[in-house]
Formats: structure tokens, C-alpha cells, sequence
């Protein structure tokens, strides 16, 4: 346990908190923050991150969702990851679904507080440790990457495969789904607006699609495929085994998770609209992955008109 581990208290109620607070010091925890609101902890967090927020789900104006709705685009901004743990008197699965939907990491029964907060933050702080570890990594490949230009499959800015590398990517996905059946599924995601964007945002737009990347990462599984192929344009690549998982339904919480929270920027909180367009070919389909490529961004258009996935069939 590193005794210098930063943890940030929210709370409203002063009683909660101070018992948060005294466990965690008779643990042997010095670093120890409080905010009495949502919104006091998110400008102490701003003034300096903490590896761990624990805070009380139910609080006025703010509670603990839209404050780890909050707490997750400042770490899009940083490029950090701070752990959640919200304190509650909830039980039931809808409710627990719901709050790791939006990007809870634990809970504590206030119940059992006494019993199970120490443990779970000792948890919390070699999964935080382990994340931000990876997180720099990243970054300094990123930035690696950026100055060696002979990385010609990868954006410069996102760390992403380019639009060579997600050709190639697809190539695979499709020769897998000759080969077992399924399908290869592609996703191509647009910002609406760019130009317009970059002459009034300039700089800070650079900044929205670092966030925006970010955040693509925390939506999709670890095993699919992304990349940026034009400053606007994002795709998806993934194999399916069952072409029921490559319908738009499958993919609501990425077309949510991008068009429905703005992205922390230091010009303040900024909203993207994003077209998602969706094709998928099954064993039965003949076709190369830049012609997939092609005739799936034809659905952008639809998608913004109708502000939703829209599913362009491969052929015709």
C-alpha cells in the first residue's frame, strides 16, 4: 500500500465523510482530500488529480453519476484514468448496471462500510496504478511514433492504424469470415462539421479528437480494430462469429457515448455531433475492403440526417 496514494472524499453529508475519512487515515492513508459537492471535487480535481475518488451516490443538483460522467471527460482531457467508488444504500442489479454503464469502477455498501472500504481501495489503487502505467506508455508511443515518421500505418495524433492499416485490418476481418462463417463488421464514424469546427475552434479541435479517440478506446472491445482515416473519420473493424452482434443495436451505447457527453477541452466542454454508419459482410459476400469502405461511408449522410446508426448494405 503507498501511503501517498491521493484520494479525493465527495460528500455532502460532513458526519459520512468524516467517517470515510478517519477509516482511511487509522489505514494508514495521508493523502486525503474533501469536496462537500460534486462540483467543489470536480475543481479540486482540476487543480490536482487524485488516483481515487470515493463519493456518495445520492447528493442535491450533482449526484455520483453525472459526477463520473464529469470526472471521465476531465480524464479524456489529461489522459489519465481515476478510480470511482460510489457510496450507497442501493441494492439491485438495474441499479448497479446502470451506474457501471456510466462508468463506475465499485461500490460500498454503506452498510458494511466499516468492513469493506480499506480492502476496495487497495484494490482500486493497484488497478489505477496498472491503468495510468499504461496510459503513459501509450502516450510515449504516441509521441515516439509521431517523430519517427516511418510508421506509415499509424495516425500521428491518436496512436491509431491510418487508413492503410485499416484496409489491412478489414482484409482480415474479411478473410476470417470466408473462413468461419460470421461476419466482418465495419463501423465508419464522421464528425460533422469539421471545417467549420477548425476555424472556430483551431488548436482546441486537435484536443476534441484526443478526447474523442480516448473515449473510442473505453467504448469498444479490446480485441477490435480503430483507426482515423481523414482528420473527420474514425472506423471500426471488428469479426463477428454471430451476424445478429453486426446490427446498429449492438452498437447504441458507441453512438451514444460519442454524440451524448461533450469533451472536456481547456477551452471548456465542447459537443461533437458524430454520423455512424454500419456494413457488414457475411461468408456469402464477394466483396474487397475498400469497396466496403466506399459504399459503407455512403450512409453518413443518413445517419446525420436521421441522427442515428444507419446501415448501408454492402451491395447495390
Amino acid at each position: 500500500m503507498s501511503q501517498d496514494l491521493s484520494i479525493l472524499i465527495v460528500d455532502d453529508a460532513k458526519f459520512s465523510s468524516a467517517v470515510v475519512s478517519r477509516t482511511l487515515s487509522a489505514a494508514g492513508f495521508v493523502d486525503i482530500r474533501h469536496a462537500s459537492s460534486a462540483v467543489e471535487g470536480l475543481e479540486k480535481l482540476e487543480q490536482r488529480p487524485a488516483a481515487i475518488v470515493i463519493a456518495d451516490w445520492l447528493m442535491p443538483e450533482v449526484d455520483g453519476l453525472e459526477l463520473t460522467r464529469r470526472v471521465r471527460q476531465l480524464d479524456e482531457q489529461v489522459n489519465r484514468y481515476t478510480y470511482i467508488i460510489l457510496l450507497t444504500a442501493r441494492e439491485g442489479v438495474p441499479a448497479l448496471k446502470k451506474a457501471f454503464d456510466e462508468g463506475v469502477d465499485d461500490f460500498v455498501n454503506k452498510s458494511s462500510m466499516n468492513d469493506q472500504l480499506v480492502p476496495r481501495v487497495m484494490a482500486a489503487q493497484r488497478i489505477a496504478n496498472i491503468y495510468n502505467r499504461a496510459l503513459v506508455d501509450n502516450q510515449r508511443l504516441i509521441e515516439a511514433n509521431a517523430k519517427l515518421r516511418q510508421h506509415t500505418t499509424l495516425d500521428p495524433l491518436t496512436g491509431f492504424g491510418n487508413r492503410q492499416y485499416a484496409l489491412k485490418r478489414l482484409d482480415d476481418a474479411l478473410r476470417q469470415s470466408r473462413q468461419r462463417g460470421g461476419g466482418a463488421c465495419l463501423l465508419v464514424m464522421r464528425i460533422e462539421d469539421y471545417k467549420r469546427l477548425e476555424q472556430e475552434q483551431g488548436r482546441v479541435l486537435t484536443q476534441l479528437v484526443l478526447a474523442m479517440s480516448r473515449r473510442l478506446k473505453q467504448l469498444v472491445r479490446p480485441m477490435d480494430v480503430l483507426a482515423r482515416i481523414s482528420p473527420e473519420l474514425f472506423v471500426l473493424v471488428t469479426y463477428q462469429e454471430d451476424l445478429d452482434n453486426c446490427v446498429p443495436a449492438s452498437f447504441k451505447r458507441l453512438y451514444e457515448g460519442l454524440n451524448h457527453k461533450a469533451y472536456k477541452t481547456a477551452a471548456g466542454f465542447l459537443q461533437a455531433s458524430v454520423s455512424v454508419s454500419l456494413s457488414t459482410a457475411s461468408d456469402k459476400d464477394e466483396i474487397e475492403a475498400e469497396l466496403l469502405l466506399k459504399r459503407c461511408m455512403r450512409g453518413l449522410d443518413t445517419s446525420a440526417s436521421s441522427g442515428r446508426i444507419a446501415e448501408q448494405p454492402v451491395s447495390g
